[in-house]
């Protein structure tokens, strides 16, 4: 007796594995690249709310340091930026708007103390405003089209303001 040749064409064992084969390796960029993704939104959210908290700080100011150094040193305590990095990652700005004229802005107190609106100037507010620039350096060796080469990873920024008048 003789024995029947397989059809090839007809015989489906074995699929499900080849194209497991096939497609396991972009589910895994996939699966990397997300996670990064949600490490880097989560870097955001962290200095977004040091930020904010920082801001909050300004009321309680005691005197000792300058609203700014009290500023400076509440980002860099809630978002984990290195003593030697502050100066270069953390910003302060004074501004000052009148209804007559374009914003007034400093990153000097002292500065900022002797601006003043023009004579029968209705309204006057002054803001404090600190940004946060840092740099996310992803886990994995995949770089998608915001990756900064020179600074080693991806451009994280955050803004928080008040008005203090």
């Amino acid at each position: 007796m003789m024995k029947r040749q397989p059809n090839l064409c007809r015989d489906q064992r074995g699929v499900a594995t080849i194209e497991l084969a096939l497609f396991a390796p972009i589910l895994a960029m996939m699966t990397i690249g997300v996670v990064d993704m949600a490490n880097a939104y989560g870097r955001k959210l962290a200095i977004e709310q040091a930020a904010q908290r920082a801001i909050e700080k300004v009321m309680q100011t005691t005197g000792v340091k300058s609203v700014a150094d009290t500023i400076v040193d509440e980002v860099a305590d809630q978002a984990n930026i290195a003593e030697a990095d502050k100066a270069s990652k953390i910003a302060v700005t004074y501004s000052l708007e009148c209804d007559d004229d374009d914003p007034q802005t400093s990153t000097d107190a002292d500065v900022f103390d002797t601006f003043e609106c023009g004579t029968g100037t209705v309204k006057e507010a002054r803001y404090i405003e600190v940004e946060i620039n840092d740099v996310y350096e992803p886990m994995f060796p995949l770089h998608f089209g915001a990756y900064d080469s020179d600074k080693g990873g991806y451009p994280v920024r955050a803004t928080a303001g008040m008005r203090t008048k």
